[in-house]
């Protein structure tokens, strides 16, 4: 998979995960790829959630030991 940006969001809580990746997200292009990195547990709920409501498309979503990996495809 090849990841156009990555954020690093590691011990923030939500909502600032999601406001992050919305962020980033603006300043992609259609198509492209972003990975969010973040140790809040809610985030996987939230990223399915965030994903449904702004058509971005959730690729992956996986746990590393205690990091939540979120994988966005830009709409």
């Amino acid at each position: 998979m090849n990841i156009d940006k990555e954020i690093d969001t590691r011990g923030l809580n939500c909502p600032l995960p999601i406001l992050k990746a919305k962020k980033a997200l603006t300043d992609m292009q259609t198509g492209q790829l972003l990975k969010v990195v973040a140790t809040d547990a809610g985030s996987i709920r939230d990223f399915q959630a965030f994903a449904k409501q702004t058509g971005n498309e959730l690729v992956e979503q996986r746990t590393a030991g205690q990091e939540f990996i979120h994988v966005l495809r830009r709409r």
